[in-house]
């Protein structure tokens, strides 16, 4: 390669930073000043006023007049996301539901559909039809030149991270289901589908935009039928090498207890999960949501034998925690699902757990909290997986979007 390609390389990657570095902080942060950019990337104001042209141009963000401040000079102009500019289409399989979303740059949701499913419905083919049928629906309400960008898709299974492949997910009886190759034929729109684990792109939405914004070690417990984990180390998600990380749920943690789903025996979601609490206050143990829920609502009224179920689940909770405490050191514990909901009635036992388990030095640094997005988190975090290839590489996009502007032109 010569210097003059050299050098010609080393600018196209410096714009391809810059632009990634942007668009990214605008995305999650929803509005910021040119003075703000300045601050968080380091570049110069004519480097930032450069990229946030190339930025406008492409259609991903708009550039607004600053309010003046009262002080001298002329005031800094904010840029905002085009929340039509880039589009994802989010789709979320869990036990008793599915769910599509679209969603725009910056988290904005422009449409959200929400069905519960019976539990005989659970085969590949079945779960195919129904999630199209969604994805036509929501899709329908957007303008057909709708700028879509990618398709996430979260699932409560172990999944291959490369190509989509669930290897395993119990609750729901799928061994080695090619999601991600299937979605990619039925869905034809000629974008990226990415795959992953439920908790881990709950996870993903809480620490960009829910519970633990500004956190940078992060653990997201969810539970429902089964029980599931995120990590965010560092600022960053750590999901392992194929994308199996975080299979908290079959954490051993009774030798003495019942036999998993997966196989196994005394799996920590057979302590903790949904299946254990209907049992212990005396519900259908398949009842699902809505039986968790009529529970939380006896418990509040004191119903002894809610309030026992509770307690037994949040102890068996605190016991989990206390382990991973100990091994990962994190900052925040997010609970979503069922956990979050359990959380008021099941605080104090989880803390009473962790007193009597946990190394002092990492249980008195860690705040548990809620899930702030509840049980759209991991559809939430689905649309997030998707947006990441246009937030690693705008270039290509805006390279795009120039390309047809131009190819409209001609025509």
């Amino acid at each position: 390669m010569s210097l003059r390609e050299q050098t010609g390389y080393r600018s196209e990657t410096v714009r391809r930073a810059n632009l990634s570095a942007i668009l990214r902080e605008v995305h999650l942060d929803q509005t910021l000043s040119r003075t703000d950019l300045v601050a968080r990337t380091g570049l110069t104001r004519s480097g930032i006023r450069a990229v946030i042209g190339e930025l406008v141009a492409a259609g991903l963000v708009h550039e607004e007049r600053g309010e003046p401040q009262g002080t001298p000079g002329r005031p800094s102009p904010y840029v905002r996301p085009n929340p039509d500019g880039a589009v994802v289409l989010a789709l979320e399989i869990a036990v008793d539901s599915l769910a599509v979303a679209t969603v725009g740059l910056g988290g904005h949701v422009h449409d959200l559909v929400w069905v519960d499913r019976p539990r005989t419905r659970f085969s590949l083919d079945e779960t195919l039809d129904d999630l199209l049928e969604l994805a036509r629906l929501v899709r329908a309400r957007r303008p057909a030149s709708d700028a879509l960008v990618g398709v996430g898709v979260a699932v409560v299974g172990v999944v291959r991270r490369s190509d989509g492949l669930v290897r395993l997910a119990p609750n729901v009886g799928w061994i080695d289901a090619p999601l991600g190759q299937t979605l990619t034929d039925a869905l034809d729109l000629d974008v990226p589908v990415s795959v992953a684990n439920e908790a881990d792109l709950g996870a993903l939405a809480e620490h960009r935009r829910g519970a633990a914004v500004g956190v940078d070690h992060l653990l997201f417990i969810s539970g429902e039928v089964g029980v599931g984990g995120g990590l965010i180390v560092d600022g960053r998600p750590l999901v392992g090498l194929a994308g199996y990380g975080g299979e908290v749920g079959h954490l051993p943690v009774n030798p003495a207890g019942a036999v998993c789903r997966c196989g196994s025996v005394g799996c920590w979601e057979t302590e903790v999960g949904e299946r254990k609490l209907l049992l212990l206050a005396g519900h259908p143990p398949n009842g699902g949501r809505g039986e968790v829920d009529a529970v939380l609502r006896e418990a509040a009224g004191g119903a002894p034998e809610a309030l026992n179920a509770i307690d037994n689940v949040g102890r068996w909770l605190g016991i989990g925690l206390a382990g991973l405490v100990n091994i990962l050191n994190p900052q925040v514990i997010v609970l979503g699902g069922q956990f979050g909901r359990m959380l008021p009635f099941v605080s104090g036992s989880i803390r009473s757990e962790l007193d009597r388990l946990a190394l002092d030095a990492s249980s008195e640094l860690v705040d548990i909290r809620p899930a702030m997005l509840g049980v759209d988190a991991p559809l939430l975090g689905a649309a997030e997986l998707a947006f990441e290839r246009l937030l690693d590489d705008p270039l290509t996009w805006a390279a795009a979007a120039a390309g047809n502007t131009e190819a409209a032109g001609t025509a």
